[in-house]
């Protein structure tokens, strides 16, 4: 099972969740209450495993994120996994349920979502967050080239992808 690979410097991921929340975002992905707290890059995997479907078929279905998450200055700060989950390195946790989605405008990348979340873990850099956008995604569909028959059933391939997490906390002004 092969995986794509990206080359992806830390500093274009530095540059990626540094630069200015823009127009360019679906208005569906906006919450009206939501107040910036931070953006964080991701560089990681999505885990896709070959299952069989309800149409007596087999395809490959989502598993779950592994990803590193980065600050503006390219610093880690923390993990991003099934749950969907983001972590902070000071404890503080928040899991995500899917609220809108929206197709990327790279067709070869996973959708851009809008995401609730609530904390589930200490205070800290995302105890106060309330809203997670999923944006500028590179990478990360179910694979294409790689076969999912009755012969590669259960097994499971981990496709790299990137993006900006746009972490929102319920405030009076919007981003």
């Amino acid at each position: 099972m092969k995986a794509m690979h990206f080359a992806i410097p830390s500093l274009v991921l530095a540059a990626c969740a540094s630069q200015p929340v823009d127009s360019s975002i679906p208005a569906t992905l906006v919450p009206a209450d939501g107040r910036l707290v931070e953006r964080v890059a991701a560089r990681g995997v999505q885990i896709y495993e070959c299952k069989a479907n309800a149409a007596g078929g087999q395809g490959w279905a989502f598993v779950a994120p592994e990803a590193e998450l980065f600050d503006a200055q390219g610093r880690p700060i923390g993990t991003h996994y099934a749950g969907p989950h983001w972590e902070a390195l000071d404890g503080s946790k928040i899991v995500g349920s899917v609220k809108t989605r929206a197709d990327a405008p790279d067709a070869s990348a996973i959708p851009w979502l809008l995401l609730d979340a609530k904390s589930v873990g200490g205070d800290g850099r995302f105890s106060k967050v309330t809203s997670v956008q999923r944006i500028n995604t590179v990478g990360g569909l179910a694979p294409a080239t790689q076969p999912c028959d009755a012969k590669s059933l259960g097994a499971k391939s981990r496709v790299s992808y990137t993006a900006d997490y746009v972490m929102l906390t319920k405030g009076t002004a919007a981003y």
